[in-house]
C-alpha cells in the first residue's frame, strides 16, 4: 500500500511540474514583444502581390510602404495614390491596418493599388527573411512581398 501511495505521489509531482514548466513557457510566448526595428523606419518597396511580380514603377513611381515607429502610422503608394493610415504591431509578428487618408487621383494603371489596399485590409502577420518583408493572412501564402529600399 505504501509503494503505490509512493508511486501515486511521484506521478503526481513529475505530472504538475511539467504542467508548470508548460504553463510558464506559453506565458512567455504570449508576452513577447515585437523587434518593430526590423520593418519600422525603412522604406519597403513593393515586389510581389498575390504570389504575381510588380514592375518597378506603376504610372512612373515606385509602390512601397514606410511603417514609422514613433507614431504607428504607415504611408504608401501603389504607383498612383498615395495611402496612410494606422497599424498595430502585438507579439508573434502580429500586424493590423487601419486606413485612414488616400488621394483620389484617377490613373491609367490602378490594377496593383486595388490589389494593395486589399492586401493591407486581410494581413495580420508579417515575417522578415533578410531584406524581404512579407505581408501574410494565416498560414496561407503571403499576400505581398516587399525588399529595402536603399535609397
Amino acid at each position: 500500500m505504501k509503494r503505490s501511495l509512493s508511486i501515486a505521489l511521484i506521478g503526481a509531482a513529475i505530472l504538475f511540474s511539467a504542467c508548470q514548466s508548460a504553463k510558464t513557457t506559453d506565458a512567455g510566448a504570449e508576452n513577447t514583444t515585437p523587434d518593430t526595428s526590423s520593418i519600422t523606419g525603412r522604406k519597403w518597396r513593393l515586389t510581389e502581390l498575390y504570389g504575381k511580380p510588380v514592375a518597378a514603377t506603376i504610372n512612373g513611381k515606385m509602390p512601397f510602404i514606410l511603417l514609422q515607429d514613433t507614431n504607428s502610422r504607415y504611408s504608401a503608394s501603389a504607383g498612383c495614390n498615395g495611402l496612410g493610415g494606422s497599424f498595430t504591431l502585438s507579439g508573434n509578428g502580429r500586424i493590423k491596418f487601419s486606413q485612414g487618408m488616400s488621394t483620389m487621383m484617377a490613373c491609367e494603371n490602378m490594377e496593383v493599388e486595388t490589389e494593395f489596399k486589399k492586401v493591407l485590409e486581410q494581413t495580420d502577420n508579417y515575417t522578415v527573411n533578410g531584406n524581404t518583408l512579407s505581408f501574410n493572412k494565416a498560414r496561407m501564402a503571403p499576400l505581398a512581398r516587399f525588399q529595402e529600399d536603399k535609397n
